[in-house]
């Protein structure tokens, strides 16, 4: 059965946050040494992808929880 509001597309619920998004994911996988780049990654493995995304969600949670806890920064 499909789920008309997956958001498993690569779609952002907020389209006006795409660029910001697409800039955090390149940002991550340099921090965490991926060699994410524009265009074609089609060398890179499933688990590499999977990292950064998994790592990306760690880090919007992250910021989230600060954020309920009353803190303002966002650096980790």
């Amino acid at each position: 059965m499909t789920n008309n509001n997956s958001n498993s597309t690569g779609k952002t619920s907020v389209p006006e946050a795409r660029a910001a998004m697409e800039q955090f994911k390149y940002e991550v996988a340099n921090e965490i040494g991926v060699p994410l780049k524009k265009g074609y990654n089609g060398d890179l493995t499933s688990a590499q992808n999977g990292y950064v995304g998994g790592y990306m969600v760690k880090k919007m949670i992250e910021a989230q929880e600060r954020a309920m806890a009353g803190k303002t920064t966002t650096n980790s």
